[in-house]
C-alpha cells in the first residue's frame, strides 16, 4: 500500500512540474511570438527628476534583438544588438561599436531600472531556471524559478505571478543569491494583439529605492511580421542608427 501511495505522489509531482514548465513556455511564446516589433515610451524617475525616452525594438526568435533610441535628441540613434546572449552598442557621437562585457551585465541600461542582462537574456526563464508552482488563486499561478546548475544567471531566485487565462505576467520579483529581494516588475493593461496577449504597461522598481522607478508603455506592437535579417548583424548597429 505504501508503494502505491508513493507512486501516486511521485506521479503527481511530475505532473505539477510538467505543468510549471508548460506555463513558463506558453508565457514566453505568448510574449515573443515568432517575431515582435514594439515602440515604447520609457519614463525614468529618480530623486524627483524625470527623464523620458522613446525606443524601437525588433526581436526574432529567442536569440536576436535590435533596439534603437529615437528620443531624446541627445540619445537619438544609439543602437543595441543582442545575439545569443552577447550584446553590442553603437554610439553615433563617437562613431564606435562597443561590446558590453559580462562584468557590465548588471549595470543599468541607459540609466533606467532595467539592466543590460535584461536586454540580452530574453529566454532566460525557459532555458536557465527550473520552475515550481507554489500557489494558485483562480487563473493566477505563482511560480518559483530556481537557477539550473551552472546556469549563467545573475539572480538567485525569481517569483512570478502568471495569469493562465492570457499567459501574461502580473508581477516578477527578483532575489539575489542570499535570498534578498532586489527588485520587482509590475505588468498591467493587457491588450490582445491578434492571437497574442501583452501587458502594455510595465513598472520596474528596486525593492530598497523608494521614489525611484522606471515605467514603460508600449505604444505600438506588431507580432509575426517579417523583420529583415539585416537588423541582426553587427553592421546594422551603424546602418540603422540614422
Amino acid at each position: 500500500m505504501g508503494k502505491i501511495f508513493l507512486s501516486i505522489f511521485l506521479f503527481s509531482t511530475y505532473l505539477v512540474a510538467d505543468e510549471a514548465h508548460e506555463i513558463i513556455k506558453k508565457l514566453d511564446e505568448n510574449f515573443r511570438g515568432k517575431s515582435i516589433y514594439m515602440q515604447l515610451n520609457m519614463k525614468i524617475v529618480s530623486m524627483g527628476h524625470e527623464r523620458v525616452m522613446k525606443v524601437q525594438s525588433y526581436s526574432q526568435g529567442t536569440k536576436k534583438s535590435f533596439v534603437k533610441i529615437i528620443y531624446p535628441p541627445k540619445d537619438e540613434g544609439i543602437t543595441f544588438l543582442s545575439l545569443d546572449k552577447e550584446m553590442w552598442q553603437y554610439v553615433p557621437k563617437i562613431e564606435r561599436v562597443i561590446k558590453i562585457p559580462p562584468s557590465m551585465m548588471l549595470q543599468k541600461w541607459m540609466g533606467s531600472d532595467i539592466t543590460n542582462d535584461d536586454m540580452v537574456k530574453q529566454s532566460s526563464m525557459v532555458e536557465d531556471y527550473e520552475p515550481k508552482i507554489i500557489k494558485r488563486e483562480g487563473s493566477v499561478v505563482t511560480i518559483e524559478l530556481i537557477p539550473k546548475e551552472n546556469a549563467p544567471v545573475v539572480w538567485g531566485k525569481i517569483i512570478t505571478n502568471i495569469d493562465t487565462a492570457t499567459y501574461t505576467s502580473h508581477k516578477d520579483i527578483f532575489y539575489d543569491e542570499e535570498g534578498k529581494e532586489v527588485r520587482f516588475f509590475i505588468y498591467e493593461k493587457v491588450k490582445k494583439v491578434g492571437s497574442y496577449f501583452i501587458p502594455t504597461y510595465w513598472r520596474v522598481e528596486a525593492s530598497d529605492a523608494k521614489g525611484r522607478y522606471t515605467e514603460m508603455v508600449i505604444e505600438e506592437v506588431e507580432y509575426d511580421t517579417k523583420i529583415s535579417d539585416e537588423y541582426f548583424t553587427k553592421s546594422a548597429l551603424k546602418r540603422f542608427s540614422k
